[in-house]
């Protein structure tokens, strides 16, 4: 089971050097939810003079009487819960002149519920940050998971707190090598539950891989049953439409001019569900390498894609408790759709380098012709070299089989044909047979155990 905090040590760096520097400091901090924000600022906060302030969106007055509590908890001055003032620039000026210079963080945590309470709340921070805080030693750090609004309202050009001494930092989902140890067979935790720190902590290593999906994911009522529609519902006000769209995609409606006939919508109006989709990470748009258009659409959030694949489409068994009857589906289902979740994670080790013999490339995606099609392919521009990849989640690969094929479709490939220097990888659970060299060509085998090595598990 994943411990609350897990690593996230560039994120406390960053937080940390900004701490050392004198004087006031703003952080905007965001991410989309259950991304680990909170235990992050926790984290941070942990011996160091702080007050954590969770924001809601009842009503300006009662988080005022929040900031009342937590000010009178910091200073041990009991006027403050006195106070008549409904003005958060008088509070934070009593507490400005009580705590006379002190170091001190203020996180507000939810920050969009607090300006969903008053009108022009960021033009208040604005005037108290210049007027206040700008000559203190507060730490002041924002945090909210709603994305369109942190982004364009908050730290948007031409916002109120707009270039005043302000860090940004968006949190992403953790690292594969941060998680990974934690479990006996992290690929297929991976490729199930994904890489967001809350999903993760519902997973019991005690039990198996279809164990947890049953309990967490099949089971109604259980923490995972409804956290794609939760989140679509606190993310997005047209929570349905989001919904609908990401469940024609995972029909196979990939294309843009599938999914505007599925959806039924003209292409302006879906193209900005599916840019709010992408921004979140939710979605992905794919485009066959080195094209700019006739690209396709995935869920690139794998707890999503797990969902919308095998949860969604069942719900009418799975609520009146028909859970064997999806079990079985899934059973029969999962090494086909791991496989192509193993190919999205090996893309994305390519592009992290993370893989020592394949640094050496700069461009990585997909490719894709008619009827041809290349799990992987990369290129370095500079020396001209291309990498063609297949990935098989299968045991007992035979490399030189799938290398025969690899170069045969690579003929496909149009770029510097006559120029340019080839070399294969093989990315499988096993292998029957491995190879160094076909037809001239490097060859790379990678297995787990070899990616266990990489990731040093």
């Amino acid at each position: 089971m994943l411990p609350q905090f897990v690593n996230r040590s560039n994120e406390l760096k960053f937080l940390e050097d900004i701490y050392e520097n004198r004087g006031f400091n703003l952080v905007i901090l965001y991410g989309r939810r259950r991304i680990g924000k909170t235990e992050l600022i926790k984290r941070f906060i942990e011996n160091k003079p702080s007050i954590y302030i969770l924001s809601t969106d009842e009503s300006f007055n009662e988080n005022l009487k929040f900031f009342k509590t937590k000010f009178a908890e910091f200073t041990k001055k009991d006027y403050f819960l006195k106070l008549e003032t409904d003005s958060l620039y008088d509070l934070f000026k009593f507490f400005v002149d009580e705590i006379n210079g002190k170091r001190c963080v203020i996180a507000i945590d939810e920050f969009p519920y607090l300006m969903s309470t008053k009108k022009g709340i960021l033009s208040l921070f604005q005037k108290t940050i210049d007027e206040l805080l700008i000559n203190t030693n507060i730490f002041l750090i924002l945090c909210g998971s709603s994305m369109s609004i942190m982004e364009s309202d908050v730290l948007g050009k031409g916002t109120p707190l707009y270039g005043r001494n302000m860090n940004s930092w968006r949190l992403m989902p953790l690292n594969f090598k941060d998680f990974a140890k934690y479990f006996k067979n992290p690929f297929e935790v991976f490729f199930v539950f994904g890489n967001v720190p809350y999903y993760l902590k519902f997973y019991d290593s005690k039990k198996s891989l279809i164990e947890n999906i049953r309990l967490n994911l099949l089971t109604k009522g259980r923490n995972l049953y409804d956290e794609p529609l939760i989140l679509l519902r606190q993310e997005f006000r047209e929570s349905r439409t989001y919904r609908l769209v990401l469940k024609y995609i995972s029909f196979g409606y990939k294309t843009i001019g599938k999914l505007c006939s599925a959806v039924g919508m003209d292409k302006s109006n879906l193209m900005k569900y599916l840019s709010t989709l992408e921004e979140v990470g939710i979605l992905r748009h794919i485009l066959p390498l080195g094209k700019k258009r006739r690209g396709i659409y995935e869920i690139n959030d794998p707890l999503f894609r797990f969902w919308f694949k095998f949860v969604y489409p069942y719900r009418d068994y799975l609520e009146i408790n028909e859970v064997d009857v999806v079990e079985e589906i899934i059973e029969s289902n999962l090494n086909d759709y791991f496989g192509v979740s193993f190919e999205y994670m090996i893309e994305d080790l390519i592009k992290q380098k993370i893989i020592d013999e394949l640094k050496n490339f700069n461009k990585v995606g997909k490719w894709w012709h008619k009827d041809k099609e290349i799990d992987i392919v990369a290129l370095n521009e500079r020396t001209r070299e291309i990498l063609f990849c297949e990935c098989k989640w299968q045991n007992r690969v035979n490399a030189e089989k799938i290398c025969k094929e690899l170069v045969e479709k690579g003929k496909y490939v149009e770029w510097q044909n006559e120029k340019r220097k080839e070399s294969l990888a093989i990315f499988a659970k096993s292998f029957s047979k491995r190879i160094n060299e076909f037809e001239g060509k490097k060859v790379h085998c990678f297995d787990l155990k070899e990616l266990e090595k990489i990731f040093k598990l």
